[in-house]
């Protein structure tokens, strides 16, 4: 009998727990006088953290950006593909910015900005296979090491396009590279911003496959839970600021930067 009161305790809590937290309105955010960003800071030329804990990239830059034309603070939220959804339904941050690309299971969750940028998926290789590797069916092969970051679209997109070939997924993106570098991996299915970024990093040795086009294309922008306020502020200055060059000034920026 005793046994009763306690599983409805429990079950509330799960209950509570199942509940997100309110999100910061911009009122609220303003009122706090700091605008939280979440990175997950392992996705080059958007965002990266340095060894010394600093985060470099071109969304920093705009998150810096975003902040100051909103009159407050910015605070960096270090975040994971993984758990990025649940973190921003949790209210950890107020943005999620850093390369995010439009889904619609992100979509159903919260807001996103006006689109940032356009970009697909290509294949990165050791550049002694630059030819070999051009299609999703010379990947998808049982004798092909498709390495992916563990969380993400990349991770999706590997599972649904590569099932025959041997899939190794990373929890740290950040050396997901260097299991091809090192002869661990073959390829690299990722974004075409990423590749490039990449191929610069490591010059001689990782090329771009040499795809006729990209595998897919999806928009990237900025991630948000619903309030209209902030919606309407992220999208005015965005527009302004991707008018204005900003962002492409930012990505050449980002995109000579070594770690």
């Amino acid at each position: 009998m005793k046994l009763l009161p306690f599983v409805a305790a429990l079950a509330l809590i799960f209950i509570r727990a199942d509940v997100a937290a309110e999100a910061r309105t911009l009122n609220a955010i303003e009122a706090a006088r700091t605008l939280r960003v979440g990175l997950t800071g392992d996705y080059a030329p958007y965002a990266r953290r340095a060894p010394d804990g600093k985060f470099h990239g071109a969304d920093v830059a705009m998150a810096h950006a975003l902040a100051t034309s909103l009159g407050v603070a910015l605070e960096i939220v270090p975040t994971t593909w993984k758990t990025m959804a649940a973190d921003l339904q949790a209210d950890r941050f107020d943005v999620a910015m850093g390369g995010v690309s439009v889904t619609p299971d992100r979509a159903a969750i919260g807001d996103f900005s006006v689109t940032v940028l356009r970009d697909g998926k290509r294949p990165i290789v050791r550049c002694s296979d630059a030819e070999r590797y051009t299609s999703v069916a010379a990947i998808d092969r049982g004798d092909v090491r498709v390495v992916v970051n563990v969380g993400g679209t990349n991770e999706l997109f590997a599972k649904a396009n590569f099932p025959q070939a041997q899939l190794d997924v990373r929890n740290d993106n950040r050396t997901v590279f260097d299991e091809v570098v090192n002869n661990r991996a073959d390829v690299m299915v990722t974004d075409g911003a990423e590749v490039d970024y990449q191929v610069r990093q490591h010059p001689g040795v990782l090329c771009a496959a040499k795809v006729p086009a990209p595998f897919d294309h999806f928009d990237k922008a900025y991630w948000m839970m619903r309030d209209s306020a902030l919606k309407a502020a992220v999208d005015g200055w965005l527009t302004k600021a991707l008018g204005a060059g900003d962002y492409d000034k930012a990505l050449a920026a980002a995109g000579n930067d070594r770690f």
